[in-house]
């Protein structure tokens, strides 16, 4: 059952660490690999950089939420949303990488 899960490339979920700028401040995020792509996916759809995605999401979260406790486990939610909505053919090429 598990097979699928358990026979996946390591390299999706080691992590990696990225820094960049979050209205105007600097800081790093690190995420595992897998999130890491989704992320850029998102970012190009929406025809943008990854950091700007990024910052632009923690800003509409700021103004709606504030400030979030875990922004990097919102990151990775994001990312689950983001297959959710994702046309059927779109999940099946996330799930091929």
């Amino acid at each position: 059952m598990c097979e699928v899960f358990a026979g996946q490339d390591p390299e999706r979920y080691t992590c990696t660490t990225r820094r960049l700028r979050l209205n105007g401040q600097s800081t790093s995020i690190r995420l595992e690999n897998a999130f890491w792509a989704t992320l850029d996916d998102i970012a190009e759809r929406d025809g943008m950089s990854t950091p700007l995605f990024i910052s632009t999401l923690h800003s509409e979260v700021l103004e709606r939420r504030g400030e979030p406790s875990n922004f990097t486990s919102l990151l990775r939610c994001a990312c689950l949303k983001f297959m959710e909505i994702s046309p059927p053919d779109a999940s099946a090429a996330f799930a091929a990488e």
